[in-house]
């Protein structure tokens, strides 16, 4: 049985430092952090505060979502938010503020994560993550596919103008996604200067 930590290449993420001597060995350390990664991100959403005038919180999802993708890369950080998403759809209370179930005003942010989750963690294993101005190009085109998808669909739900919809679902947001990236562009590139 090996014990060695992995050797870093560049196309890792920080999920491939984690050793597994087998194949099936890999395959449960996968399966624990895709599950772990929807667990932290439901637990994220619990964290919600809501903002006078929009039906869409303030929550610790969106980072956590961001952080699943960044640190499992691509395929797990999409499986992760996948399972989140099935699971809060199957009617486990874990979306934002205890919600569950499909629809919703804000179902389409749940649904954004999923491809921010993907796009995040391909860039990490482009290095996306490794450096603070990296990483917060990194978060940022995460947010910004999260807004993408998550915004038209708040239109859509309510029947508001685009515009009201970015006035509320997207402004409001901005500096809070603003500090999340900057704990981001602390605690990644950080965990990368330990693991190395």
């Amino acid at each position: 049985m090996s014990t060695a930590a992995p050797t870093v290449t560049s196309g890792a993420v920080l999920a491939d430092l984690l050793p597994a001597s087998t194949a099936t060995r890999a395959r449960v350390r996968d399966a624990a952090l895709v599950a772990g990664g929807a667990v932290i991100t439901g637990l994220a959403a619990q964290i919600a505060i809501p903002v006078p005038g929009s039906p869409v919180p303030v929550t610790g999802q969106t980072f956590a979502a961001l952080l699943v993708g960044a640190s499992l890369g691509a395929r797990r950080g999409l499986l992760s938010l996948a399972l989140y998403a099935l699971v809060g759809m199957a009617g486990v209370p874990w979306f934002a503020g205890g919600a569950s179930g499909a629809g919703g005003a804000t179902f389409g942010y749940v649904l954004g994560m999923l491809l921010a989750g993907t796009v995040v963690g391909a860039l990490a294993r482009r290095g996306g993550d490794r450096g603070v101005l990296r990483t917060a190009a990194t978060m940022a085109a995460g947010n910004a596919v999260i807004y993408a998808v998550g915004v038209p669909y708040l239109a859509l739900s309510t029947g508001m103008s685009f515009g009201q919809a970015v006035a509320v679902g997207m402004v409001p947001f901005l500096i809070g996604d603003a500090l999340k990236t900057a704990l981001a562009m602390g605690a990644l590139p950080t965990a990368w200067k330990l693991a190395g």
